[in-house]
């Protein structure tokens, strides 16, 4: 080949996405965190100071256990992210107020360690570390997270029965003790964060307009919860309660907009997204139903964290070009 021959160029071609919008990691989480600020501030009026204790020291636990790995591991130390933070914040608003302070660090020291740095650190975990922790506090210290125990040690000025422990094992007729404006209103009984739905759906809203994540998980999410709710309605209603009580209880609006997506643990494309999402709100309720479970959230999307590395697989069709060398 002469010294004048054009310079042969490789066209390559690569899933999704392909543009920088300019937000570091940090914008990212400190937005996360932003919006879910409300529905912490509402369980401070609720609980006070137990509120405040779980919350800070779920924080600060979550960091420091960050910070000892990496400096453990000699890679580079990057709490000031918001990361480790937001694990922490999130896996407290699903403990309730009377939690002893070892599981929380416990919990924390899961989530980071298990659920995150064994990995490879933030981008490289394949399950939302806050589920990793609650889910293993709740098989193995479940009772220290029991809301009944909520229940004894705090004087609430309305119901805090669990809505999903009567529904389990009282049937839907139980059920009806509960309206649907004091569950929206978060009068009762659940996470700290996560037992005021509506704050929690505001706060949703926020980062689907900061366009922080995208509406296809939670949309998919909420399809999945309305249609599998309405097809065990239609056949047993008096097993299970209607399509909205669901939507109001439980960990599910904390698992629609915060924990379905998480970033490395959620599809990247358009389709799998909907139905990673489908499958989130699917299984929850077939949880709920079916198994011991009360809630069905943590483990719902964790199984669908499983399913994540196949629903990427399915992608757009791409030119004829892939995987050929193009002259310009």
């Amino acid at each position: 080949m002469s010294a004048d021959a054009p310079t042969m160029k490789k066209l390559v071609f690569s899933p999704s996405p392909h543009v920088h919008n300019g937000d570091g990691t940090s914008l990212v989480m400190y937005t996360f965190i932003a919006a879910l600020l409300p529905a912490i501030v509402f369980s401070f009026t609720v609980f006070g100071w137990h509120s405040a204790r779980v919350f800070a020291l779920a924080g600060a636990s979550a960091m420091t256990w960050e910070w000892g790995v990496q400096k453990l591991f000699r890679v580079p130390v990057t709490v000031s992210d918001g990361s480790a933070l937001l694990t922490g914040l999130l896996l407290a608003a699903m403990l309730p107020a009377s939690v002893p302070w070892w599981v929380v660090i416990v919990g924390t020291g899961i989530a980071i360690i298990v659920g995150k740095q064994l990995f490879g650190g933030l981008g490289s975990n394949p399950f939302c570390p806050a589920l990793v922790g609650w889910a293993v506090l709740s098989i193995s210290w479940g009772y220290h997270i029991s809301f009944e125990l909520t229940v004894i040690e705090f004087d609430i000025p309305y119901s805090i029965l669990y809505p999903l422990a009567i529904l389990k094992h009282y049937g839907a007729h139980a059920s009806n003790i509960f309206s649907m404006q004091d569950l929206a209103l978060g009068r009762q009984a659940g996470g700290l964060a996560t037992a005021s739905p509506l704050l929690l759906l505001c706060g949703g809203l926020f980062l689907l307009i900061r366009g922080v994540i995208s509406w296809r998980i939670p949309m998919g999410f909420i399809a999945g919860v309305l249609v599998t709710t309405g097809l065990f309605w239609v056949v047993s209603p008096e097993a299970t309660a209607s399509p909205l009580f669901h939507l109001l209880t439980g960990n599910l609006m904390l698992g629609i907009f915060f924990l379905a997506t998480d970033y490395p643990s959620s599809p990247v494309e358009f389709v799998p997204q909907l139905l990673f999402g489908l499958g989130c709100g699917a299984l929850t309720i077939l949880f709920r139903v079916w198994s011991l479970d009360d809630d069905g959230v943590v483990f719902a999307i964790l199984l669908m964290n499983v399913a994540n590395p196949l629903l990427d697989k399915i992608r757009p069709r791409v030119p004829a070009l892939v995987g050929r060398e193009v002259t310009p």
